[in-house]
């Protein structure tokens, strides 16, 4: 009989745990979530939780960044199949929206749980948001030293383009009957696209999906 090996039995236990709290989170909330619901989703008892992790808060704090880490990860990987500079920013919005459509859970976590952690989480929720912010910069500083936009305060430029599209997803999770996510990709990226000076004959031109980061049918 084969013997089970300790170190990746904990490794799977812990990955049992979190998959949990990241359904628990997204279904209660981060407030109504308690350690004996996540224990008993993940079929560990409140001591092996502990094990792995001192606090609540410290599982969700690891949710976050995984999660932003999925979701970076994604946004590269789309922006990876693009050269031109504007081409970049457009893919970069298509997969934020495309992922979010697709993966609703992953988008409460990451915007509405984090208000509703309160107090204890705002640092956390900055550093995320500058982490985000900090990845549009980069493409609209590619932009401009490609003279492909007028020169601007990418700083400024990208807190505003993370604030328009937190604003679009938040809205589109707490409606009571929410729309079609993508619905809503076409006038943002026109809008976003406007407020960073391209040209007006380059925002009315629709790119096509980047293959792999299509909005899901599920979505809809």
């Amino acid at each position: 009989m084969a013997r089970i090996d300790p170190t990746e039995q904990s490794r799977s236990r812990r990955e049992r745990i979190l998959d949990a709290a990241f359904s628990a989170f997204a279904t209660r909330g981060y407030r109504d979530t308690a350690v004996d619901d996540i224990a008993d989703a993940a079929e560990t008892s409140k001591g092996g939780i502990y094990f792995h992790f001192k606090t609540k808060e410290a599982i969700f704090r690891e949710l976050m960044d995984t999660t932003a880490d999925k979701l970076v990860g994604k946004v590269e990987r789309a922006v990876a199949t693009e050269t031109e500079p504007v081409a970049k920013a457009e893919a970069a919005i298509h997969a934020v929206l495309a992922t979010f459509a697709g993966h609703r859970t992953m988008a409460r976590l990451l915007f509405l749980d984090t208000m509703g952690a309160g107090r204890v989480f705002q640092a956390e929720t900055q550093q995320l948001h500058e982490r985000f912010s900090r990845l549009i910069q980069g493409y609209l500083d590619e932009a401009v030293a490609a003279d492909a936009v007028p020169p601007m305060d990418t700083r400024i430029t990208s807190v505003a383009w993370f604030g328009a599209i937190n604003e679009v997803v938040a809205r589109w999770l707490l409606a009571d009957k929410p729309g079609r996510l993508e619905d809503a990709y076409p006038s943002l990226r026109a809008m976003l696209l406007r407020s960073a000076g391209v040209a007006a004959e380059r925002v009315g031109e629709i790119p096509l999906p980047v293959p792999g980061h299509e909005f899901p049918d599920s979505a809809r």
